[in-house]
């Protein structure tokens, strides 16, 4: 079924992909044995709908449906896609194979494996051609990364429609081009926990120093450069070759067990199991999810504001659902006779202040988002921008009529109020559904930037100025238009 995807497993990663993709608007069954199942996905939801809409500068599609099945063949009956999150046992999945291809032999079958090869997962299959590996980062509704593995079986062109489907939802697919166990995260990642355990069997150091030693420093760098580029510019001017002549030497030295791995013996674990509580302590796990989240949520904006890294994966999205809601579509395409719909998204966790609701800041932040946006419409982009010319914001003025909170759905709507010449005077309306939150007026001059002095237009950004000038031109002025600070409402 076209947009519904099945996912047999519903526990932390079965989870995270049904609220990855009922946020994208997906319908979603689900079926998973554990009794507290439902109680566990409601869960995950919960913190999706928290944190995920605080990604975005475009509001998420309507939610898709949850559903929770009794049996395999109920949720994945008709799907084109079947999403599998089973314990790691290859017999278990092999098992839960046979059930899908009793009743579906043509839906893709995603394995949310960290690391069995997809060719010994496909060996029993009747269809094996349509598996593939899709191993997601917890949590998944937030962490953009998933790795596309083929099996020796698999049909090249179930990757390259898994490509598509998950940057639909926001993802960044890389494609793992050699089947290897582990594939490519899961292999780093291990090399460091070894030798962290390694670190915590010595007594070099705890738990709590071991994160700090990464939280506060080559983590930050990760989060937005590999292994590979941080260490090519840590080699200032050489790069990468200063590096490995630099401290390539050093590799052969015995600074690390990678290749050996403590004895997990019973005191051993309950010594690492005790650091780490302790280290969370009084924080519960819900309470640490939450602060993961908020965490995430402001790096991957940070990194969004530079268009880098997996900000940029946010960014391509956010144009993905502009596209979808109507935001970009071209001035030719648009009724011009009533205002435009210039902005619609979640306010995010970061946008209120210590009376709990939006920061005033936040209110021109959103209305200058109208306002770029309404240049983009006229044709004000980056490329007109570059060659030359741009409208300069010459007065603002906002009117803070009600409350609006985190998670509220908003939307903008811009009138243009004037637009000859070198001037464009308008008029935003910030709403959460049919109740107005807040009005702001712009008044804007259009500036040479080699001058910086005011200076007409091009013809084209005349014209198309004037066209939605033109048609609205019938409105009823704004009640409060032109009103100064203090006047009586």
């Amino acid at each position: 079924m076209q947009n519904t995807v099945a996912i047999v497993g519903g526990g932390v990663i079965g989870g995270g992909w049904a609220a990855r993709f009922a946020l994208n608007g997906w319908d979603v069954r689900i079926f998973d044995p554990d009794p507290q199942a439902q109680r566990k996905t409601q869960e995950m939801l919960a913190a999706a709908r928290r944190a995920l809409p605080g990604l975005t500068d475009v509001a998420l599609p309507p939610e898709g449906a949850v559903q929770h099945c009794d049996t395999i063949a109920e949720a994945v009956t008709d799907c084109a896609l079947i999403v599998e999150a089973v314990p790691e046992r290859l017999e278990v999945k092999q098992a839960v194979y046979a059930e899908i291809e009793a009743v579906n032999t043509a839906g893709i079958i995603a394995s949310s494996t960290s690391g069995i090869m997809p060719s010994d997962l496909q060996a029993k299959m009747t269809h094996p051609s349509r598996l593939i590996v899709a191993h997601p980062f917890n949590p998944v509704y937030l962490l953009p990364l998933v790795e596309l593995v083929a099996g020796k079986q698999t049909d090249p062109a179930c990757i390259e429609t898994a490509k598509t489907l998950y940057a639909g939802l926001g993802m960044q697919p890389l494609h793992c081009r050699v089947e290897i166990e582990g594939f490519l995260s899961d292999r780093l990642q291990e090399a460091l926990w070894r030798e962290a355990l390694w670190l915590l069997k010595d007594g070099v150091a705890t738990a709590e120093e071991l994160d700090a030693a990464i939280a506060y420093g080559p983590g930050l760098r990760w989060a937005q450069m590999g292994t590979m580029q941080t260490f090519h510019l840590a080699g200032g001017e050489g790069g990468m070759r200063a590096m490995l002549a630099m401290f390539g030497p050093c590799l052969k030295w015995p600074w690390t067990k990678l290749m050996d791995v403590p004895d997990l013996t019973d005191d051993f674990v309950e010594m690492v199991g005790d650091q780490c509580d302790a280290q969370s302590h009084p924080r519960s796990p819900r309470d640490l999810e939450k602060l993961r989240d908020a965490n995430l949520v402001g790096i991957i904006r940070s990194l969004r504001a530079a268009n880098w890294g997996a900000g940029a994966t946010v960014r391509a999205h956010d144009r993905h659902l502009a596209d979808a809601a109507g935001i970009a579509a071209p001035l030719d395409t648009r009724d011009l006779s009533k205002p435009l719909l210039t902005v619609q998204r979640v306010v995010p966790l970061d946008w209120t202040d210590y009376n709990g609701h939006m920061n005033e800041a936040k209110y021109l932040q959103a209305f200058g988002d109208a306002t770029d946006r309404m240049m983009e419409l006229i044709g004000c982009d980056a490329d007109y921008i570059a060659s030359g010319g741009s409208y300069f914001t010459a007065e603002t003025h906002i009117r803070h009529i009600d409350e609006v909170h985190a998670g509220a759905m908003i939307q903008v709507h811009t009138q243009v109020l004037a637009g000859t010449g070198k001037k464009m005077h308008l008029w935003h309306e910030m709403y959460e559904g049919d109740r107005l939150l807040a009005t702001g007026e712009h008044f804007l001059l259009h500036v040479s930037l080699a001058t910086r002095r005011p200076s007409d237009p091009s013809a084209q950004i005349a014209a198309a100025l004037g066209a939605v000038t033109q048609a609205q031109a019938g409105l009823a002025r704004p009640d409060g238009a032109g009103r100064a600070v203090g006047a009586p409402r």
